[in-house]
């Protein structure tokens, strides 16, 4: 191939992989821009839910799996499909590319790469539920079922091991991940942070009486312990994203909070760019919406672990967040009233400049040089 090296890598045949499209969430997002760089790409899902995809994705070809056949209810309930993924991954077929680019955990990395073709795996996590969280799945289980999920993770373990340590090069989507990754595949990766669609309006005088958090509703999020606090607080607390929690969670809302579900991107912008902070619980492999925040100048009151470590400050000068360092409703509100002294300390400005080393053209330059890497290495 003639041409810069980055314009013969876009142009190579490229099969990306991840293992559901029946959302719109931070896996998502990097798929969509694995879309822009490698405008010749096909996509492989073991579900899809097309009414979930964006316009750009009109004509590309998007393969699926037999357990797509069980249609919107295998996307409700995919969580318990769990011990098929891999053999439904596996059923792919991916020969006649030139680059396989996996993401995502459990039916992603694997899949069945042809002899000779590069794979590139783009984690989020070691896959929680096999890992650091099989502890908390197990518990949630009645007991009559926990011997069946045991059995089940040490197969699904085994297999992602083995996936793990025939892939070519791993990236990372934080340097907390790929800890992780060191920890329990030991492998080495390249930290590539998420793509960011970075607001570029000017932070203005704030017109909202309101704290925001944003995310998909699941357990892992910990929202619940923000709304909690909120109504401890009687702190006016708007939730926007959509999931499996969201009735739960508007149950549970005081009369100051309110549960939106999913809003539009419009919608979602205004919320951001008038909202007193963002609050955020997770313990999280990075952190998609606590940037996109930043990047509307928006302080943050989060957790002080994981991948916000890497977005946030509480001693730069000026900073940028406020930190609480347990996981309970207290805690929370506690930093709450922690940012409330010192609310007018915080200048948007400087916190959306933070946001820009997030954008998406250094997502692309990073995923290019590792790609770059495997198909000419030195």
């Amino acid at each position: 191939m003639s041409g810069s090296p980055a314009a013969n890598v876009r142009q190579l045949r490229v099969a990306i992989v991840h293992p559901f499209l029946i959302g719109r969430g931070g896996g998502e997002k990097v798929i969509d821009a694995l879309a822009d760089i490698f405008p010749r790409a096909e996509f492989f899902t073991v579900l899809l839910d097309r009414a979930t995809l964006p316009s750009t994705y009109n004509g590309r070809t998007i393969q699926t799996s037999f357990l797509n056949h069980g249609g919107a209810f295998a996307w409700r309930h995919y969580q318990h499909l769990s011990p098929l993924y891999d053999l439904a991954a596996a059923r792919h077929d991916l020969s006649g590319f030139d680059l396989v680019i996996s993401s995502g955990g459990p039916g992603a990395k694997t899949v069945r790469v042809p002899k000779g073709v590069p794979h590139v795996h783009y984690c989020h996590s070691p896959v929680r539920y096999l890992w650091d969280q099989y502890d908390v799945w197990l518990s949630r289980l009645p007991a009559v079922l926990r011997p069946v999920f045991a059995a089940s993770v040490r197969a699904q373990r085994r297999r992602d091991l083995a996936a793990a340590h025939s892939v070519d090069a791993f990236i990372a989507n934080s340097d907390y991940i790929g800890a992780r990754i060191r920890r329990y595949y030991d492998r080495e990766s390249v930290t590539v942070y998420p793509p960011v669609e970075l607001s570029t309006v000017a932070p203005a005088q704030v017109d909202g009486d309101y704290f925001l958090t944003v995310g998909r509703l699941v357990p892992g999020k910990r929202t619940e312990l923000v709304i909690e606090a909120c109504n401890l607080l009687g702190r006016r607390l708007l939730v926007a994203g959509g999931g499996p929690e969201l009735m739960k969670l508007q149950h549970m809302a005081g009369p100051s909070v309110e549960v939106l579900g999913r809003v539009s991107d419009q919608r979602l912008a205004a919320l951001y760019a008038n909202a007193r902070a963002f609050l955020f619980a997770a313990d999280e492999d990075f952190g998609i919406a606590t940037v996109e925040a930043q990047s509307h100048g928006l302080p943050a009151i989060a957790y002080a672990h994981g991948g916000s470590l890497e977005i946030l400050s509480d001693t730069a000068s000026p900073p940028d967040a406020v930190f609480f360092r347990e996981q309970t409703a207290q805690a929370i509100a506690h930093a709450i009233l922690r940012f409330e002294s010192m609310e007018r300390t915080f200048d948007r400005q400087a916190i959306q400049r933070r946001a820009d080393r997030f954008a998406p053209s250094n997502f692309a330059d990073g995923i290019l040089e590792v790609v770059q890497g495997v198909i000419s290495p030195k």
